[in-house]
């Protein structure tokens, strides 16, 4: 069981790990030892979740989302496969806790009187400058 936050965790059985040989180097550890780690997570079936959580899920995954709803998290970062575990589970865990947050509904609101002022102002300053840019009298 993942713990994840308050009374919001992940059973068992909704992850499902697959371990491969990772790239880059390593020498002969990369060629011989099964290191990176394929942590699935079953997210559009997942009775711990409601669907707000599963949709900003589902934004914040981006292509690690498949079209059948699982969440698939890659790690090949260290040459421990127990500590490549750990962190796939890690990012998992983090992932959940962002869109467990509701983002904040914007309130628009009017620009102030000085603001408005401030910007005529500056607008009226930039004309001035370009006005003097203009072809120069040779007469005056």
């Amino acid at each position: 069981m993942l713990h994840i936050q308050g009374e919001i965790s992940i059973q068992d059985w909704e992850l499902s790990e697959s371990f491969m040989r990772a790239s880059g180097p390593g020498g002969q550890n990369v060629n011989k030892v099964s290191s990176a780690v394929e942590l699935r997570f079953e997210a559009a079936r997942s009775p711990s979740l409601n669907s707000a959580v599963k949709n900003r899920l589902k934004r914040l995954a981006g292509r690690r989302w498949t079209t059948e709803g699982a969440l698939v998290i890659q790690c090949d970062e260290t040459r421990s496969q127990a500590r490549n575990r750990d962190i796939a589970r890690d990012r998992l865990a983090e992932l959940i806790r962002k869109a467990l947050v509701a983002p904040k509904r914007r309130i628009a609101t009017k620009p102030t009187l000085g603001s408005k002022k401030r910007r005529l102002k500056a607008k009226k300053v930039r004309g001035d400058v370009k006005a003097l840019r203009g072809r120069v009298d040779p007469d005056n």
